[in-house]
């Protein structure tokens, strides 16, 4: 039988779990010196998770997260409007800007199609992409989804949707290793990728 401690400890330890790549033991771990040493900063950080459930959502333009209908990307006038970058999470927004000199917008599809798992065109935005493209305003359209099966498969699935727009569409070059994701990528590594792209 697992050992257990009191209900509320219990409790904190099984949510801490839904954090990515924190087991039983992590958990714990955490738990016990938020409660051992940092009951100020846990209770800063309880505060700062609520209003982030409840206040943060997405960008109606592009799909990242963001407080305000609109995010910060997305408000900056000096960008190019005719140049969309789609990549599949947040998180790879902020390693394009990290890593390149990409100046232009952003498309976020939260995933990727997997057929397998359910996840279709819809499940990923790919509807309110379409209408974006036909609008007439983008010409290129980079695909920066990561190199893996489903990302190169997504990556062609819209490449085909650019085409029917009229749109170029483009495909970052693979100085990405293979099976690997771009938050974890190396800046001159990106911006290599970046400006090696190539046509689809």
């Amino acid at each position: 039988m697992t050992p257990t401690f009191s209900p509320l400890i219990d409790e904190l330890i099984e949510r801490l779990r839904c954090l990515p790549g924190v087991g039983p033991k992590s958990a714990q771990r955490m738990a016990f010196h938020l409660l051992s040493r940092e009951r100020d900063k846990g209770k800063q950080l309880s505060q700062s998770l609520a209003k982030s459930m409840e206040d943060i959502g997405y960008c109606e333009r592009c799909r990242t997260f963001s407080e305000n209908p609109l995010c910060q990307i997305c408000l900056q006038k000096s960008r190019d409007p005719a140049v969309l970058c789609v990549v599949e999470t947040p998180a790879d927004v902020l390693a394009v800007e990290q890593g390149s000199h990409f100046r232009g917008y952003y498309f976020v599809l939260m995933g990727h199609l997997s057929p397998l798992d359910g996840i279709g065109p819809e499940d990923i935005g790919l509807d309110k992409l379409s209408l974006r493209l036909a609008q007439g305003e983008i010409k290129e359209m980079v695909l920066a989804t990561n190199p893996t099966v489903e990302g190169d498969a997504t990556a062609h699935y819209i490449a085909n949707m650019a085409k029917n727009h009229g749109i170029r569409a483009t495909r970052i070059a693979y100085g990405v290793p293979i099976g690997g994701e771009l938050e974890y990528i190396d800046s001159n590594t990106l911006a290599h990728a970046f400006n090696g792209r190539f046509e689809l």
